[in-house]
């Protein structure tokens, strides 16, 4: 029953790819917040409170009997283009609560109206306010899913580099961490990878970057020096264009002693925890997210 719930939502989501017009950002925005509108509304037994850092948009995300003195910062995917605190509240309220934490996901800003380096920035002012606001980097720990995977690490390098103490850990789910795309799964996996449209990757890409080195440290981590980081969990779907971001990055984070735990998941595929309502090996996923932020997070 597992494997036919998720061959069904595999066939939807191929038909959905097919219609994608991925050069047309106003419609991509509008169309992931239609998609996420069925799952994003508030969840029983959660308490969910707006806030404001500077000029950004954040929300706490608290649920019932949470240790409220641990914090997971949590950045959305969305290609750096689309995607919101509302395409994102079910899942990170999903990780928080097996996490027995509270979560803080900001509205960073987005490309091609703001290009790097500033999610990298509104990520760092992010951090900085939690430890203006008494937590330590022992309490905090930075969660993404694809580019806000990918976000996740590029702001543990900045931070590093700026001599900040880090977050005490770190997960990513399908992060996006090759801005050349020249991982062998970007060709390998693209037709049957039912989230990402291979053609529409260097666009968005580009609107990120801009005039930017696509290969610099804070976009594209797998070229750069990763001594230093907190411990890491990556969870990747088998079957999806961003495999190999995930296995390069792993691979050579561990040659410099970085603690990173990889999961491959069989079949599965971009970012599939976000369909844990439905899916028991997203179920899984989130739950074994949740048991290592409990063995971090003490």
């Amino acid at each position: 029953m597992a494997r036919l719930r998720a061959f069904l939502i595999k066939k939807m989501l191929l038909t959905l790819k097919a219609r994608v017009d991925y050069t047309n950002l106003l419609l991509a925005r509008r169309g992931f917040e239609q998609l996420a509108k069925r799952f994003r509304g508030p969840l029983p037994g959660f308490t969910y409170t707006p806030d404001k850092i500077g000029d950004m948009t954040v929300q706490w995300i608290i649920p019932a009997g949470c240790n409220v003195n641990k914090v997971l910062l949590y950045f959305h995917g969305g290609g750096y283009a689309t995607g919101s605190i509302n395409t994102h509240r079910a899942l990170v309220s999903q990780l928080a609560l097996h996490s027995g934490i509270k979560a803080l996901m900001i509205n960073y800003r987005l490309a091609p109206e703001d290009k790097y380096p500033a999610a990298v920035e509104d990520a760092a002012t992010a951090y900085h306010y939690l430890l203006q606001s008494g937590y330590t980097h022992n309490d905090i720990c930075f969660g993404g899913d694809s580019a806000g995977g990918g976000l996740t690490v590029c702001s543990l390098l900045y931070l590093r580099d700026k001599n900040i103490p880090l977050p005490k850990c770190a997960i990513a789910l399908s992060p996006w961490l090759d801005h050349t795309m020249t991982g062998n799964s970007y060709l390998g996996k693209k037709d049957i990878d039912p989230m990402l449209v291979a053609e529409g990757m260097p666009i968005w890409s580009k609107h990120y970057t801009g005039d930017a080195d696509p290969k610099g440290p804070y976009i594209s981590p797998v070229f750069a020096n990763l001594q230093g980081l907190p411990p890491i969990y990556i969870q990747v779907g088998e079957e999806e264009m961003l495999l190999d971001d995930s296995t390069r990055f792993a691979e050579k984070a561990k040659a410099v002693g970085v603690d990173v735990r990889l999961d491959i998941f069989p079949e599965m595929w971009h970012v599939f925890q976000g369909f844990w309502q439905v899916l028991p090996t997203a179920r899984n996923a989130n739950k074994r997210f949740g048991d290592f932020l409990k063995e971090q997070m003490v």
